[in-house]
């Protein structure tokens, strides 16, 4: 009696290697596309949470008269200063220090450097220095 060969049921190393090519293209190109999108959402986030802390030193200042002054940074925010100016009818208005993309405080001075008649608060960007280049802070002005 003659027996007849029959294809088993399975994938041969090429259609393997054909399927792992196409998903690695396909995640390379999502790659590529998305990569752009990260720093504009940095931005945007940044953008928010100066924002944020912009509405809380004008209810600290209505509140106590004063803004903080630098030494006093934005921890008066979170916790009541013991140095002068002394915050006459202090409030927590944080729990918790706000944090930037790079997982950095944002640093507060006044008056600012950028605002002579206020103050800046700044993210030290990407390289987590101070007063470089990559600063982003309340004196950047948004895109029309």
């Amino acid at each position: 009696m003659k027996r007849l060969l029959r294809p088993t049921a399975g994938f041969t190393l090429l259609e393997i290697m054909l399927v792992v090519l196409i998903i690695g293209l396909l995640i390379g190109m999502a790659i590529k596309f998305t990569a752009g999108h990260l720093g504009a959402a940095q931005e945007v986030r940044m953008r928010g949470d100066i924002e944020q802390l912009r509405s809380h030193l004008l209810v600290y200042q209505s509140q106590n008269g004063v803004l903080p002054t630098t030494e006093q940074g934005l921890k008066a925010l979170i916790t009541k200063p013991d140095s002068e100016p002394k915050a006459r009818n202090w409030k927590p208005l944080l729990e918790e220090p706000l944090l930037d993309p790079f997982q950095q405080e944002y640093f507060y001075v006044q008056p600012g450097k950028h605002n002579p008649s206020s103050y800046d608060i700044f993210s030290a960007g990407p390289d987590r220095i101070p007063e470089t280049a990559d600063d982003f802070g309340n004196w950047k002005k948004s895109d029309p």
